[in-house]
């Protein structure tokens, strides 16, 4: 089922009967009788054939007027994985939107990164989807506000703001007007604080208020899936600050000397290997930046860390920040790093038919690891040629070190020594910190601590004497200015053909290096880096021809994984 299919009634009706984790994310269930929409995987009993109806995106289903199911959760749903095979203009815009593209800088921004006018993508949106692009954001933030309520005790103020709402009052009225009662009304039935106190009920001895009474009390919704969901693992960590604080500086999302500790579940379509892909990142990590192991993963970001770990059925993600506004690119950032929405089922059924078939029903979870930021794997993909996987890291900490920012304003502690420039350390959002070339920066005790520079921050950075040859800091330094200016979209919203050559007119960058960079940075699934020297190695080993490639199209990345892995016993 690709986003230009029609949704056929038959097949989303046999799925959803089925429960079908495969469609999971590709449409949603609307039950007239309830106005409810849920997930085709709900637990509910299945509704009459006569009362549903069924939508591409939750953004049409709210669209239609229905609300979403507090028990299946569509704000959990991993994302259509067709939209990366179609890699068009409204598959494109999806990802931007989910970037926080369109809450930053509204329709005209978002189409002026697709290099389209706002009527075409309005008419394109509403051909695809049935509704335009602000009612898709409107609905990201909706569902993404949602799960911080049900799953974190997240002040109700830095929920609105996490989420991308302009304003408290714009985020209670249009929480109202889609759903039908107030931010506080679903904290106080779904959320952490509802599911303690129903704890606390439960004691022996004790006779207040059920945990079934207190699901039912405030709520102003009858759910077509029945009860309120309180099996979620995710919780805040200590410290964090619970519902219903002030704190100076909330009203923006922001807790001076109080960051946020929130932990939220990720869920993926299963199998899902996740300890091959974390391997994979472990052997790529780039000190002081990133941390990992076949068991998790680490990074620093703007203002805090993040941490990714396997958990049963989803990946779990911690996040600490100065700053919750940036949540909301996180979530999506990390979503499209782990590969999280892709359809193992169909891969596996398309590579199954080749010679590929031994490593697919070794692997059948095997995903391709993305990129948490698209211009910091391009300059990967560079540093990276014609040098070992431990070599590379060498190098790239050595440029982190160089133009690279603490990920927290004047975080000295990041520093071996003093900042030699006078006053206090430059942050993310100011000029470079150039002091501390020969400073130890790395993952400590407290993780990584450093953010990959910029392009803007590598273009004018000086790269002698890190080990680079002089052919290679010239090939970063025209990526860097090429990024800088806007002429290469490395974020995902390029084309992916037109990225690639342009990528090739820069000296420096061939084929493979494109096909890696597209593969990764770009989330092209049927993106090849050609001339690789482990693949043809792992291809030899198992006779398979090379113009065998052909056959594993659209899904030639994913084959790449399979044949690099099946190097690794």
């Amino acid at each position: 089922m690709t986003p230009h299919q029609t949704l056929d009634f038959d097949s989303c009706y046999r799925a959803a009967s089925a429960r079908d984790t495969r469609f999971d994310g590709r449409f949603y269930t609307a039950v007239t009788s309830t106005g409810i929409y849920c997930r085709p995987i709900c637990p509910a009993r299945t509704p009459a054939r006569q009362n549903v109806r069924f939508y591409r995106h939750a953004a049409s289903a709210e669209a239609a007027g229905f609300r979403p199911c507090r028990r299946c959760r569509p704000e959990l749903s991993p994302g259509d994985p067709g939209w990366d095979v179609a890699a068009d203009l409204v598959g494109r815009a999806l990802r931007l939107i989910d970037d926080g593209v369109a809450d930053e800088y509204g329709v005209a921004g978002l189409a002026s990164r697709l290099h389209v006018t706002e009527r075409h993508l309005l008419r394109l949106f509403t051909a695809q989807l049935g509704v335009g692009p602000l009612a898709v954001a409107r609905t990201r933030r909706l569902l993404l506000a949602k799960q911080l309520l049900t799953e974190t005790p997240l002040p109700i103020t830095d929920v609105a703001f996490a989420a991308g709402f302009g304003s408290v009052r714009q985020f209670n009225a249009t929480m109202k007007e889609a759903y039908g009662f107030a931010p506080s009304d679903l904290r106080t039935t779904s959320g952490p604080l509802a599911r303690a106190a129903s704890a606390r009920t439960t004691r022996p001895g004790s006779r207040t208020t059920t945990s079934a009474e207190a699901a039912n009390q405030g709520s102003q919704t009858t759910e077509s899936a029945g009860a309120v969901n309180h099996d979620s693992q995710a919780i805040a960590s200590p410290g964090a600050p619970t519902s219903g604080s002030r704190v100076a500086g909330s009203s923006r999302g922001v807790t001076p000397g109080m960051p946020a500790t929130l932990t939220l579940r990720l869920n993926y379509r299963p199998p899902y290997d996740a300890e091959t892909l974390l391997g994979f990142l472990a052997s790529r990590a780039v000190p002081g930046v990133e941390e990992a192991s076949p068991t998790g993963y680490r990074r620093a970001v703007p203002g805090g860390v993040i941490t990714l770990a396997p958990a049963v059925g989803h990946i779990r993600l911690s996040v600490t920040l100065d700053d919750t506004r940036h949540l909301a690119r996180i979530v999506s950032r990390c979503r499209r790093l782990l590969d999280l929405d892709s359809d193992p089922g169909a891969i596996a059924d398309a590579l199954r038919a080749t010679a590929l078939r031994p490593l697919v029903e070794r692997r059948p979870g095997l995903r391709v690891p993305g990129a948490f930021d698209g211009f910091e794997l391009a300059v990967r993909a560079v540093v990276g040629q014609q040098v070992s996987v431990a070599g590379a890291r060498t190098l790239l900490g050595r440029i982190a070190i160089r133009a690279g920012t603490p990920a927290k304003p004047y975080d000295v502690a990041a520093l071996a020594g003093p900042p030699s420039p006078p006053g206090p350390l430059a942050g993310p959002s100011d000029q470079p910190y150039d002091g501390g070339r020969s400073a130890r920066v790395g993952a400590d005790a407290d993780g990584p601590r450093l953010l990959f520079p910029k392009a803007e921050w590598l273009a004018g950075a000086d790269l002698s004497g890190l080990g680079l040859t002089g052919r290679r800091v010239t090939t970063l330094k025209i990526l860097a200015e090429k990024t800088a200016s806007g002429e290469l979209d490395l974020d995902g919203g390029a084309d992916p053909a037109e990225t690639a050559s342009r990528l090739l007119d820069i000296p420096g960058i061939g084929p493979w290096t494109t096909g890696y960079i597209v593969m990764r940075a770009l989330r092209d699934p049927d993106a090849w880096p050609s001339g690789d020297l482990g693949l043809r190695r792992a291809m030899k080993a198992l006779d398979i021809p090379e113009d065998d490639t052909e056959r594993w199209r659209p899904w030639r990345a994913y084959a790449a994984l399979h044949l690099w892995s099946s190097e690794t016993p």
